[in-house]
C-alpha cells in the first residue's frame, strides 16, 4: 500500500499524484515506468515515473482519465492510498553523451517528455523543448519545461497557445533554420511520433521515441506489448520503452493498440456509472 501524498488537477483529464515509493524512488531514472493496480481488484497499469524525489522517498506519477482503471484511480483522494505501485520498470532513457538535444512532448505525453529534458539540463546539454497540445486548456508542466530549456516551442493545434500548428512544423523550422542535434527524443501519441520519425528521416537525425503500447506484467512474461522494431519482436517493457523510432513499425502499433477500443469504452462507462452512484449516496 502506498500514501498518495499529493493529488492535483493539471487539467480537466489529466491529474499528477506524488506518491509516497521510497524503494522506487531509491532507484527510478527518467524513461522508467511503474505498474500499479488502485485497488485490490483493480487493473494493472503502466505509468511512467513523471518525476522522484529520492530523499522525500516519493514518485510522481501523472495520468490521464481515459478508461476505468484510471477512473478508479483518479476516484482516490489525498491522504488514501494505491493498492499496489511496482518499479521502476524499463531501460532508462539513454542521455550520457548527449550535448544537444530536441526533445518533443505531445499531449500528456509531456509528462513522459519532462523527466528527460529534466536530466539532460542538469547533465549540461542543450535542451530545446517542442511542446504541442490541442488547445490551451489541455497544457501542461509549461513552467516546468521551460525551467529545464535553452529553447521551448510551443504550439496547439487551434494556436489558442502558443503558435498555430503541429510539432512537426516546429521541430522542422528549427532544423531549417540550423540546429544541429545529437538525438531529437519523441514523446506522445503513436501518430504524432510516426511523423516526427518521417520528419527526423529527411534529415538523418537520429531519434528516439518512447513506446507505450497494451501491457500487463511488466516483466516480458505476457507478450502483451511486443513491437516489431528493424523487423525483430521487442517488449516494450524489458526492450524499451525507448526505440530508434527510424525502426519502429508505428502502424503495427497503432493497429494493436486499437485492438480493445470497444471493451476499453465499455468498461469507462460502466465505471463512470459506478462512481455516479456512490457519489450520489455519499
Amino acid at each position: 500500500m502506498n500514501l498518495i501524498v499529493e493529488k492535483r488537477a493539471l487539467n480537466p483529464t489529466v491529474t499528477l499524484m506524488k506518491v509516497a515509493a521510497p524503494l522506487v524512488a531509491r532507484k527510478a531514472e527518467p524513461g522508467q515506468f511503474i505498474i500499479l493496480r488502485a485497488d485490490a481488484e483493480g487493473e494493472r497499469i503502466p505509468l511512467t515515473v513523471a518525476d522522484f524525489d529520492r530523499e522525500a522517498g516519493t514518485v510522481t506519477i501523472i495520468f490521464q482519465i481515459v478508461g476505468a482503471a484510471t477512473q478508479t484511480l483518479n476516484h482516490l483522494r489525498e491522504g488514501e492510498y494505491i493498492h499496489d505501485f511496482v518499479g521502476p520498470l524499463g531501460r532508462p532513457t539513454e542521455t550520457e553523451g548527449l550535448k544537444k538535444v530536441a526533445v518533443v512532448g505531445g499531449g500528456v505525453g509531456c509528462a513522459i517528455a519532462y523527466p528527460v529534458a529534466k536530466k539532460l539540463h542538469e547533465q549540461g546539454a542543450v535542451v530545446h523543448s517542442v511542446t504541442g497540445f490541442r488547445t490551451r486548456d489541455l497544457v501542461i508542466l509549461e513552467d516546468e519545461f521551460a525551467a529545464v530549456s535553452d529553447r521551448v516551442c510551443r504550439v496547439s493545434d487551434d494556436g489558442s497557445w502558443g503558435e498555430k500548428g503541429l510539432v512537426t512544423d516546429a521541430l522542422r523550422q528549427l532544423i531549417e533554420s540550423g540546429e544541429e542535434y545529437d538525438e531529437v527524443i519523441t514523446i506522445g501519441p503513436l501518430i504524432m511520433m510516426k511523423f516526427v520519425c518521417a520528419l527526423t528521416r529527411q534529415y538523418g537525425v537520429k531519434t528516439v521515441a518512447s513506446m507505450n503500447p497494451i501491457m500487463i506484467d511488466g516483466t516480458g512474461m505476457c507478450g502483451g506489448c511486443r513491437l516489431t522494431v528493424g523487423g525483430k519482436t521487442r517488449f516494450a517493457c524489458v526492450d524499451g520503452p525507448d526505440f530508434d523510432g527510424h525502426e519502429i513499425d508505428f502502424d503495427e502499433a497503432m493497429a494493436r493498440g486499437r485492438m480493445y477500443a470497444d471493451f476499453e469504452r465499455h468498461a469507462r462507462e460502466e465505471a463512470c456509472n459506478l462512481f455516479r452512484q456512490a457519489d450520489q449516496q455519499a
